[in-house]
């Protein structure tokens, strides 16, 4: 299945889902969910694969307990997935644990044709070699297989039960040796604050997290290596200069709280045409009246609002984007392409990577034209995400060697 006789180097798959919603309606959405995950498989074939899932489990991970266990078992056991003989699957299931709980799920899996895989242990600072299928869940903390932590609560006090943080894996594929990070920053708690400035108080937030994850991965503890960065960013555009721009020959009018006078709702209204309703904007409400706006063209006109990565522009790199925003979806499984009212389409969910990491790709890219990043189920309900993917090969000798046998990740590869 894997691998083309013509193309040689190793093919990978990096997808980032946000599945909250697979958990909240597991009858109507995971059959779907999952025949266009596997059809992605098998389009690209990877030798290599990398699942990271956010909100795993769903808004009460305790009630999804069964179908967590459902949904595992049938990535692992599926004829889809046969080819792929060993797998590590990394479950946050410490629910109960407001300290440490992400909700994050790695899945990661390896054809049988691929040969000598190892992955870091932390602890031990020595890869080891992958075999069979293991699945490891509750308290993370103590696997040496990753690193995770989750942000602390003064990162975003308003949000008594945030769930969000990082894993990070490390992997020695094909003699190249790269970290895999699954990534869940804070989203926007109110549209009206978001739309308050430019860049909003809540892209600052993103912002410091991100900064704490990357320095985090590159600190002097271990060797450098090159690294992906893939989860759900929770970027969104600028909101004050999208609303400026959609609705530029509007008037706005202010709707207040009657007992504290506190801003609940802005109306955008056009100056003509018998005051036509462009835009309502509160707290959880982004209602505007053409949705085209943001399939048309793949949503293309709205990057330029898509700034939240370009702090990161030294550090951080994307293929160019040529898909329409991510999220927010109907959660209707008869819905496949309409956006929820709730917040302005977006970017969310990405595939990004150090600078090192980029010439891997683009390596494949100028060698195989093998390089695709795109967005997974366009006219098909995910939930309120659409899964992203990168999939790319990784050329022989290409990348930072890592020579695997027992040996300390402190010692010089030779």
């Amino acid at each position: 299945m894997a691998g083309k006789a013509a193309a040689p180097g190793t093919a990978v798959l990096l997808v980032t889902a946000n599945v909250g919603s697979l958990f909240d309606d597991p009858e109507h959405l995971q059959k779907n969910w999952l025949r266009e995950f596997y059809q992605v498989v098998h389009t690209h074939k990877p030798h290599f694969m990398a699942l990271h899932c956010q909100e795993f489990g769903g808004k009460n991970y305790e009630a999804s307990m069964s179908h967590v266990d459902k949904f595992v078992k049938e990535l692992l056991s599926s004829d889809a997935m046969k080819e792929y003989n060993r797998a590590r699957v990394y479950l946050d299931e410490n629910y109960r644990s407001q300290e440490h709980f992400t909700a994050l799920g790695s899945f990661y899996f390896l054809h049988e044709s691929l040969k000598n895989i190892y992955q870091f242990d932390f602890k031990a600072k020595k890869y080891k070699k992958v075999t069979g299928k293991e699945i490891y869940s509750d308290t993370l903390e103590s696997t040496p297989m990753l690193e995770k932590e989750k942000f602390p609560q003064d990162y975003f006090p308003e949000c008594k039960w945030s769930r969000k943080g990082f894993v990070r894996t490390r992997w020695c594929v094909a003699d190249c040796a790269f970290d895999l990070v699954n990534i869940h920053l804070f989203h926007d708690a109110s549209n009206l604050v978001a739309w308050e400035t430019s860049p909003s108080v809540y892209a600052g937030i993103r912002h410091k997290a991100l900064g704490y994850v990357l320095d985090r991965i590159v600190d002097q503890r271990f060797e450098k290596v090159s690294y992906f960065v893939f989860g759900d960013f929770n970027f969104r555009l600028d909101s004050k200069s999208v609303v400026e721009t959609l609705c530029t020959k509007a008037t706005m009018q202010t709707v207040r709280a009657a007992d504290t006078n506190e801003v609940v709702k802005l109306i955008f209204r056009e100056s003509d045409n018998d005051r036509k309703v462009m835009l309502q904007l509160e707290k959880k409400l982004f209602d505007y009246f053409n949705q085209e706006v943001f399939r048309e063209d793949n949503g293309t006109a709205l990057l330029e609002f898509d700034k939240e990565l370009s702090v990161f522009k030294d550090r951080l790199y994307e293929l160019d984007i040529s898909f329409p925003p991510s999220y927010p979806y109907s959660e209707d499984s008869s819905q496949g392409k309409q956006y929820m009212n709730t917040r302005c389409p977006a970017w969310c969910d990405r595939v990004l990577m150090s600078p090192s990491a980029k010439e891997l790709v683009l390596r494949s890219e100028s060698e195989e034209k093998a390089v695709a990043y795109d967005h997974i189920g366009p006219n098909v309900c995910m939930g309120d995400h659409k899964p992203v993917f990168l999939a790319f090969r990784v050329a022989p000798g290409a990348g930072r060697r890592c020579q695997p046998q027992e040996r300390s990740l402190r010692e010089p590869c030779p």
